[in-house]
């Protein structure tokens, strides 16, 4: 009887030791050769997207692309979504998460870590628009981007309204989707009439195309349960 009691206090303690929730092994969203698993918003037309030495490379802008934003096929609720990018001098782009269709833009519906070269983009840069951040809402802090040419490694996590961005190991913001504090920063941006933004519990994973260069590489996502 001592036994078999032992045995179910024994099973009580290892089965609240395990974790509540549980990530898959993750798989790669980029092939290194095509783009297979991605297409353009709203099925648009496109040719500044190529693969390049292996990277999933955003042409500069010449004045004679069709230009678009690419996403995945499939739809994501909750992630762990990690890449590596390198930016041209001047650049800026992004990566948008939970982003659906049904506006003109994905940025109207999924928010975005911003990548942008902080020191040499031209014009008045506002600390919400430097890399990491949470374009237009959220300042990232303490965020080192390498220097120019250089590849960082970035990782957004979402697990219900909980965020994080993470650059270069370190973790440099986290926000609720859905707060008062986000309701009211919402307000008080470029956002504040967009209905649809940061609303959906589900949508494609975005890249930015913002007519600067910008390379990918590694692009993996875990799926959280």
């Amino acid at each position: 009887m001592k036994l078999i009691i032992i045995f179910f206090i024994s099973s009580l303690l290892l089965c609240s030791c395990q974790p509540s929730e549980k990530k898959s092994d993750g798989q790669s969203l980029f092939n290194g050769r095509d783009l297979t698993g991605w297409r353009f918003y709203k099925n648009g037309e496109n040719n500044s997207w190529e693969v390049q030495d292996g990277t999933l490379h955003c042409k500069p802008f010449d004045g004679n692309e069709k230009r678009a934003n690419l996403i995945t096929n499939n739809q994501y609720e909750n992630f762990d979504l990690s890449w590596q990018w390198k930016i041209s001098a001047q650049g800026n782009s992004g990566v948008m998460f939970r982003v659906t269709e049904e506006f003109d833009e994905p940025y109207l519906s999924g928010p975005e870590y911003q990548m942008l070269d902080d020191m040499g983009y031209p014009g008045k840069v506002e600390e919400w628009q430097k890399t990491a951040s949470n374009y237009g809402m959220h300042v990232a802090v303490g965020a080192n981007a390498k220097p120019i040419g250089e590849w960082n490694e970035s990782k957004i996590i979402v697990n219900g309204n909980h965020v994080e961005h993470w650059l270069n190991g370190a973790k440099v913001l986290e926000y609720e989707l859905g707060s008062e504090d986000w309701a009211k920063r919402k307000a008080e941006s470029k956002w504040n009439e967009a209905s649809g933004y940061g609303e959906a519990k589900k949508g494609h994973i975005a890249l930015q195309d913002q007519g600067g260069e910008v390379w990918f590489r590694n692009i993996k996502i875990a799926e959280i349960q």
